[in-house]
């Protein structure tokens, strides 16, 4: 079997302004449920109001894409540019990111109708007929436009969900059925581990299809002899860690993570409270159903890097390397039982630090994540609410140690 010859650049373009449409119109559906009011507070300077969200996404296609390619030029609104600029240096200032929430101004109906325009510009040019090295430079943007957006997509529900969290109402993201980004509670399998012999493993994306730039260039890791969970953590699981007095107990955690512990008073996850009645307490979580019981068999999720370190050690494990992630997982990829995407991503152990031979892509989009490889680690895999057909086996997700308004949840390795 002869691999398949990479696509053209126009037929490339084709299936793109296929699909750009139908990510486009997910964001909307996302924000459909919310009020104005919803989408335009900011509820922490690490997470961004819903309006800008469905502003910065458009600024992207339109900044990267139209400015560069459309004949005669014009933004839609001049302030756009700097108001929905998130941190790219090269395109030039932007507006403070702890003060998104302060923009009341421009409403959601001119944000709606901006995406509006920008779609229905970038749509006539991509039905026109390009050279062909405009159309490869074309092709190139847009898909990153798309993963770009679905990235936001991902944001704007975890956004929302802490937004919401922070209501003495406890209001619930849908009233009606179950989204994406909740999973049915199932009786989790007894927890195994798939033991891996020492040897070379290659890292990275490999073959064709979309990858960001921190995922090449594919290489060489030696790992030595290790195992891995045949799942993730559950909420039982980490309550038991709770329960256990570990939020009180130094010895369990990294000096920075006590620190942490402390200064922030924490005792629980984050969205987990303890109800009380006359005769008897009950933990809950907030969920993006509202206030619900605590899902004892659920995957625990919005963990940080500390708080998931901790509970490795408390069990006797640690977390496990990204190239161990990665090896594992693709043994896994045909396995019905595996549950590495679509559950929570998984912090490892490891910094998140560019690969050997790694090379920034020139211009303003080399600063999409290169200038962010300091001071992070890495997730892997991908979460409930990551949006179909984003996730890959080389996606490597990244957060401070003490981010935990993500889906981020615990898959425990041991060597």
């Amino acid at each position: 079997m002869t691999a398949q010859a990479p696509l053209s650049a126009e037929v490339r373009v084709r299936k793109l302004a296929a699909a750009f449409p139908v990510v486009r119109e997910r964001s909307m559906t996302l924000a459909q449920p919310l009020s104005d009011e919803d989408c335009c507070v900011q509820s922490m300077p690490d997470a961004s109001p819903a309006k800008w969200h469905l502003a910065h996404t458009t600024w992207f296609f339109e900044t990267f894409i139209l400015e560069r390619f459309e004949a005669d030029f014009q933004p839609f609104h001049p302030a756009f540019r700097v108001l929905f600029n998130s941190y790219y240096e090269g395109v030039g200032e932007q507006h403070p990111r702890a003060q998104r929430g302060l923009l009341t101004r421009p409403s959601l109906a001119e944000v709606r109708a901006y995406r509006l325009n920008v779609d229905q510009r970038l749509q006539r040019l991509l039905s026109a007929m390009l050279p062909s090295a405009a159309s490869h430079a074309l092709a190139s943007l847009l898909e990153l436009g798309l993963q770009h957006e679905q990235q936001h997509q991902e944001l704007l529900l975890t956004d929302i969900k802490h937004l919401l969290s922070l209501n003495p109402l406890k209001p619930p993201y849908l009233l009606d059925g179950r989204p994406e980004s909740d999973r049915q509670s199932i009786t989790p399998a007894p927890l195994c581990w798939q033991p891996f012999e020492a040897g070379i493993v290659e890292v990275g994306h490999a073959g064709q299809g979309f990858f960001f730039d921190n995922e090449r260039p594919r290489h060489r890791q030696f790992v030595e002899r290790f195992s891995i969970a045949s799942r993730l953590v559950s909420n039982g699981e980490y309550l038991a860690f709770v329960e256990a007095g570990a939020y009180q107990n130094p010895l369990l955690w990294l000096a920075a993570g006590w620190e942490w512990v402390v200064q922030q008073n924490l005792t629980h996850p984050l969205y987990w409270q303890k109800s009380y009645t006359q005769f008897d307490s009950a933990w809950q979580e907030f969920t993006l159903h509202g206030l619900q019981p605590l899902a004892l068999n659920d995957a625990v999720t919005h963990l940080s890097f500390f708080e998931a370190e901790a509970y490795a050690r408390w069990a006797g494990a640690r977390l496990p390397t990204e190239a161990e992630w990665e090896c594992a997982a693709a043994a896994n990829a045909a396995s019905q039982d595996a549950d590495y995407f679509g559950i929570a991503w998984q912090w490892t152990g490891s910094s998140y630090a560019p690969y050997p031979g790694y090379v920034p892509q020139e211009g303003a989009v080399g600063e999409y994540n290169g200038k962010f490889m300091v001071n992070q680690y890495v997730l892997r895999g991908s979460s409930s609410a990551t949006p179909p057909g984003h996730a890959r086996l080389s996606y490597r997700n990244f957060f401070p140690a003490t981010a935990r308004w993500q889906f981020s949840g615990i898959r425990l390795a041991r060597s």
